[in-house]
């Protein structure tokens, strides 16, 4: 099953095709699912909450958590150290002078939390009548009875990850995927791209990020992600905001220069630095298929400047093992395949296709520095087949390409993958597993931490 064939959206399309405005397809769209104007939903009885709690941005002292909501809401997390909450605090969405009321997504940040610490938590929202600045009211209260938990991360952490990538809701790849990580049961995931195909709709999105067609969908709710963007995460009118289902790192957790980039995260695991980088679009901005519409150039060289001081941080520096991970390739043996930096327009007479196979931009803008900070181990996506790259003359880093949704088995290499991380007395063993037959398609070991 070849990438091109989880691209489009086709019914949103055809309902807004003709249509300049992105603001009145949204109505348009509003209008089809039943919602009013204001945007409240017409039925009064449908549930406030309808998904289940998803936890984002894994961090030593902060987590992001967020759920779907039906109409507008003010939504909050109630959390604490004690199973029964009676240490509760609530935190209620948004940031600062006001909160962030929503009829579609509810998105709670907690700082100020303690490394490696184990929190109970419960999501809970108040139903909203807005008519206008002066006329607010209450009109119901909602809890989800359940109690989750996660822990924070940190050097005390357990170093246990995993790696997922190219679900492109793939229902019938994500669901086994997915049981996959609920049995492992690692400290977090890493999203690693294109869980989006190109959408056009907040009810698209929602779809993915919380209401997948899955048998776990708690799926988030206990075990943390983090999210390395796909150059399809960013194609459609609904992935233009993605953080609206994704929310960014809150400002102070961030330097002002590094506030766009609230994608990047450098967390550390227990003996494990992660790493996330953001490769962008497949294509160069100058293409004119996407009508100027994406800089990922500068783009790029903004977390180049990020990455410098990510790798420097202490608690990053001072990690045994150093995991970078995005989702287009830094590299690629076939000297045939498309680079992604044939300008103008993605297409020339000695490469192969017309959008990036590989990203040889980030690889000479990242590479010099996770060679300098000794990054043993780069994990990327993107080509929809499983691949092990060993270090060669250009990098010494090992680089392990995941699968794509395929579930078919065919061609070779084509199936789903779940990539595992984990120290074992001292050792980082990293086991990657084919969801389409249950077994195990590859193991590598790295028993010498960097620096030694």
């Amino acid at each position: 099953m070849k990438r091109r064939e989880f691209i489009r959206n086709a019914a949103i399309v055809a309902a807004t095709s003709g249509i300049s405005s992105p603001l009145l397809a949204k109505e348009l769209e509003e209008k089809a699912s039943g919602q009013s104007p204001s945007g409240e939903k017409e039925s009064g009885s449908l549930s406030l909450i309808d998904s289940e709690p998803v936890l984002q941005n894994y961090a030593a002292t902060s987590m992001g958590i967020a759920f779907s909501v039906t109409g507008w809401a003010n939504g909050y997390v109630i959390y604490g150290e004690k199973p029964d909450l009676s240490d509760g605090k609530k935190v209620w969405c948004g940031g600062y002078r006001m909160t962030a009321m929503d009829n579609e997504v509810i998105q709670v940040r907690l700082t100020g939390l303690k490394p490696y610490t184990l929190y109970y938590y419960r999501i809970g929202a108040d139903r909203i009548e807005y008519k206008d600045g002066y006329h607010i009211r209450i009109t119901g209260n909602e809890e989800n009875p359940n109690i989750y938990s996660f822990r924070t991360a940190g050097e005390g952490a357990k170093s246990h990850f995993c790696v997922i990538n190219d679900t492109h809701a793939s229902w019938k790849a994500v669901n086994p995927t997915i049981n996959k990580l609920m049995e492992l049961q690692p400290s977090c995931v890493i999203w690693n791209g294109d869980a989006c195909n190109s959408e056009e709709s907040m009810t698209a999105l929602k779809r993915i990020f919380f209401k997948p067609e899955i048998e776990r969908k708690d799926f988030a709710a206990n075990i943390p992600y983090l999210f390395c963007p796909g150059n399809h995460d960013v194609r459609g009118l609904a992935n233009r905001h993605p953080e609206r289902v994704w929310m960014y790192r809150q400002p102070e957790e961030r330097k002002p220069r590094d506030w766009d980039l609230g994608r990047n995260f450098a967390v550390r695991m227990g003996d494990v630095a992660l790493v996330g980088l953001d490769t962008g679009e497949d294509k160069v901005d100058t293409n004119p298929k996407f009508c100027n519409l994406f800089v990922s150039e500068p783009y790029r060289i903004a977390q180049m400047i990020w990455l410098r001081d990510a790798l420097k941080q202490p608690e990053i520096a001072s990690a045994p093992y150093l995991v970078a991970i995005c989702h287009i390739p830094l590299y690629d043996p076939r000297p045939q395949v498309n680079p992604g930096d044939l300008y103008p327009a993605d297409v020339d007479d000695k490469h192969e296709g017309d959008f990036a196979e590989w990203q040889r931009t980030c690889a000479k803008l990242w590479g010099p520095l996770l060679e300098e900070a000794g990054c043993q181990l780069l994990l990327t996506a993107h080509q929809h087949c499983f691949r092990i790259d060993n270090p060669n003359e250009e990098h010494k880093w090992l680089q392990i390409v995941g699968g794509g949704p395929n579930m078919t088995g065919k061609p070779p290499g084509h199936f789903p993958t779940v990539i595992e991380g984990e120290v074992k007395d001292g050792k980082l063993v990293v086991t990657v597993h084919n969801i389409y037959t249950g077994g195990i398609c590859g193991t590598v070991t790295f028993s010498t931490p960097r620096g030694k």
